[in-house]
């Protein structure tokens, strides 16, 4: 296991939240564009805690995906300077916790603080993981031409090049019809 399972889940929502953006979206449109949006991914992801449901937690969770992307492309110490920023900011205090059906697990910040803080939060500790780890390499690009996708590779050599099976098989198919033309 390269990570625990609380880190490989919150580095997933973190890349999920990412790739809402059109150039990364499966269906190529802005994916967190309304409140019914923020809430259909959070139930998604069992992403707990307050809820306001309005147009500004909305503006800030999008604030949010854009310093998680930017985040996401940074080597490893800009991006240990990047969180311990985010934890500075939020005035984090990390502690365990457990909730739901989810067995002891840490929180940094209470449930009841805005979701954008909350979901900063929650990607810092997990990038935390990744930088003691020496993991920034998971951290990767979608490598298809027309994706800006980000994803986190899990694989036991760090191979994966392509956020999705639909952009491996579109570049499959591209290379196969570029080599029969020839």
């Amino acid at each position: 296991m390269i990570f625990t399972d609380d880190t490989v889940a919150a580095l997933g929502f973190m890349a999920a939240v990412a790739d809402t953006v059109p150039g990364a979206s499966e269906s190529g449109d802005d994916e967190l564009a309304t409140t019914g949006q923020l809430a259909g991914l959070l139930d998604v992801w069992g992403f707990s805690g307050r809820r306001d449901g309005d147009g500004r937690e909305l503006d800030e969770v999008r604030a949010v995906r854009g310093r998680l992307r930017e985040i996401w492309t940074l080597e490893r110490d800009p991006m240990a300077g990047a969180v311990n920023a985010i934890l500075e900011e939020a005035h984090a205090i990390p502690r365990l916790v457990r909730h739901d059906e989810l067995d002891w697990h840490i929180h940094a910040v209470s449930q009841d603080r805005p979701l954008a803080e909350r979901m900063l939060v929650e990607a810092a500790m997990a990038l935390v993981d990744v930088i003691r780890a020496d993991g920034i390499d998971r951290l990767a690009r979608c490598q298809a031409d027309d994706c800006t996708g980000v994803f986190v590779d899990l694989s036991k050599n760090a191979s994966k090049r392509y956020c999705s099976t639909r952009c491996g098989n579109r570049m499959a198919t591209r290379a196969y019809r570029a080599r029969s033309a020839d």
